[in-house]
């Protein structure tokens, strides 16, 4: 569809719903593969119905799923394999993230489709991996946040959370984006020693949230202590925190090594006796003593505004940023100076979204349509071989459904 970028004339067929497998392959199609997205021509994927705040359209689902076409297919139907199996006959990548098991059961496992399908990179997205005692068990984002231990050090101590972004989901897409890139080059190497082609690869979400746990779960390992969350702070550094200003903002603060924190002391808050005094010296010594270095920056910022500590923290090359909400990053003069909005088109009309976080050199990004539920179904078929007859004979026997645009 893009048909532009690094992967143009790669093609991806994706069996996915919610968020880690459409983060996945929308990457994909922002690099510029061509990405079919089977759906359920009943409904769909179900992130087409979280909300209807984007001109009748979910949220979730405009973000997740630009750049793709979209075929209504039903694979539970009598012909529903076979023309699924149709468009993996020209498919360099087929991406899932159903239920433990599904695909397998319907036929489309990596054995079966390394058989049929020799040099298709099957990717498989699952909740916990196979091989364990939760393998079998629903993972949805939150609950993989909680089981992997996120929600602890998220929060204060008396009340722990879950961070906004959905990151179980959007992590795992990026790492299952990253294994195809890596399978993709490695199919490309000269180099004897590589090995034969991978054929299959796999992430799993609650894999993915332990290794966003790393520092925690290190930390914990070799000192055998549960660490509190700090809310807007880290443990692991001091003083690192937001503070409230006299004007109504809140700023944040970060020193992350001893040379931040003596110029932090000394020529931002004017406390050189801080700086001097042995009881702070050390990172170790001022994390253990946060309290008291929160209260005197609190207080230093109580008395000043926001763009005057700003001013004096960047002349002492201290870290800082403006505490923003939503609506103030959509404004935001960074991003309309670097112009990172781009329009998209949708179903409901023209929208707004950001550019895609890469940036190469002399190329932008693919960022394709939001595709209506099964807009493309004709189309892909018909590139895959069917002939209008045939076609309408699906369309008859309720195997693809009609175009919902």
């Amino acid at each position: 569809m893009s048909g532009r970028g690094p992967l143009a004339g790669i093609t991806v067929v994706s069996v996915e719903q919610a968020v880690s497998a459409p983060m996945c392959t929308r990457t994909l199609a922002d690099f510029g593969a061509r990405v079919i997205k089977v759906e359920n021509p009943r409904s769909g994927d179900f992130a087409r119905h979280y909300d209807d705040v984007v001109h009748g359209l979910a949220a979730h689902f405009v973000w997740a799923n630009r750049g793709k076409e979209s075929i209504a297919l039903d694979l539970k139907a009598s012909r529903g394999s076979e023309v699924l199996h149709r468009l993996l006959d020209d498919a360099d990548v087929f991406v899932s993230n159903l239920a433990p098991g599904s695909m397998a059961a319907m036929g489309f496992g990596p054995d079966d489709l390394a058989t049929r399908h020799p040099d298709l990179f099957v990717m498989e997205i699952d909740g916990y991996g196979p091989g364990g005692p939760l393998s079998a068990k629903r993972a949805y984002d939150l609950l993989v946040q909680a089981e992997s231990g996120i929600c602890s050090v998220t929060g204060t101590a008396d009340a722990p959370a879950k961070p906004g972004p959905p990151v179980a989901d959007v992590c795992s897409g990026l790492y299952a984006a990253l294994t195809v890139l890596a399978a993709l080059c490695g199919r490309r190497s000269p180099d004897p020693g590589a090995g034969p082609p991978a054929t299959s690869g796999s992430v799993s979400l609650f894999d993915t949230a332990a290794e966003l746990m790393g520092y925690a779960l290190t930390y914990t390992r070799h000192t055998g202590v549960d660490q509190e969350p700090l809310g807007m702070s880290s443990p692991a550094v001091s003083p690192y925190g937001a503070y409230a200003t006299a004007d109504g903002h809140t700023v944040v603060l970060g020193t992350t090594n001893d040379a931040e924190w003596r110029r932090l002391a000394r020529d931002v808050i004017d406390r050189p006796d801080l700086a001097d005094d042995a009881r702070y010296a050390r990172n170790a010594d001022r994390v253990r003593l946060r309290a008291d270095l929160d209260a005197v920056i609190e207080a230093w910022c109580a008395t000043r505004d926001l763009v005057t500590i700003q001013s004096s923290a960047d002349a002492a090359g201290i870290g800082n940023s403006r505490y923003n909400t939503p609506s103030e990053v959509i404004a935001h003069p960074h991003l309309q100076a670097r112009d990172r909005w781009r329009p998209i088109d949708t179903p409901a009309g023209t929208v707004t979204a950001l550019l895609p976080p890469p940036v190469i050199a002399g190329h932008e990004m693919a960022m394709g349509a939001v595709p209506g539920l099964g807009e493309h179904t004709d189309a892909v078929l018909a590139g895959a071989g069917f002939t209008s007859t045939e076609i309408a004979g699906l369309r008859a026997e309720g195997v693809v459904g009609a175009a919902d645009r």
